[in-house]
């Protein structure tokens, strides 16, 4: 299955955002931490606000680095949540959907104040 992106770059903002989520957490690991963000920000009702990333920061990532053996599973969430929104599923509107979900995704994260250890992290998929 072809995935929305071959690679990407994070926002400076999103870059230092996961920073405090490896300190809090003790993941080290930047495509774990990236998985969650994308995975909490499709689980939100709403799409995310089509607002441009600036700033890209030295963090990069390929598709195959961030999804791992979960790609399709992945992609496919993503396709369903864009024919949701009724945004179609063209290659660029996957694109763009991916890269906006990955930083409001992040940003939730970081900015849970209730996130405070791993298990805290672990606890959001049981809500």
């Amino acid at each position: 299955m072809e995935p929305p992106v071959e690679r990407f770059r994070l926002s400076e903002t999103a870059k230092d955002q996961l920073i405090k989520l490896k300190r809090i957490t003790k993941i080290d690991q930047w495509n774990i931490l990236c998985r969650w963000g994308f995975c909490r920000s499709l689980g939100e009702s709403s799409p995310p606000s089509p607002v441009p990333i600036a700033n890209y920061s030295n963090v990069e990532l390929t598709w195959r680095v961030f999804a791992g053996d979960m790609s399709n599973i992945l992609t496919i969430a993503l396709k369903q949540r864009c024919y949701e929104d009724g945004l179609g599923t063209s290659p660029e509107t996957l694109e763009q959907q991916f890269r906006l979900h990955l930083h409001r995704g992040i940003g939730y994260l970081a900015g849970d104040s209730e996130l405070q250890t791993l298990e805290d992290l672990t606890d959001l998929v049981l809500q």
